[in-house]
């Protein structure tokens, strides 16, 4: 009797153990996603602000365009490189 009910504790630990590690798993990928949805929403919000029909800095003018590429580049590139040195990419 005593070796059955070691046997069912030890096969109770072994299910508890391996759904910990699934839901360590799920973990890491819901991390990964929220960290690219973040470095897709900063080009979404500044396309949004550079796109709208009110005249803003470099409105209608070359520059703006420059202007606005690069904001978008730096500024998706630096989040993209301080989530990869915190280990969420």
């Amino acid at each position: 009797m005593d070796l059955i009910e070691h046997s069912r504790i030890r096969i109770t630990e072994l299910l508890d153990d391996d759904l910990a590690e699934q839901s360590n798993e799920l973990n890491v990928v819901t991390r990964k996603l929220a960290a690219w949805a973040a470095i897709i929403a900063i080009p979404t919000a500044l396309t949004g602000y550079f796109g709208q029909n009110l005249p803003y800095p470099g409105y209608e003018q070359w520059w703006g365009f420059v202007v606005s590429t690069a904001l978008i580049v730096v500024t998706a590139g630096g989040l993209y490189l301080y989530l990869k040195r915190r280990n969420w990419l």
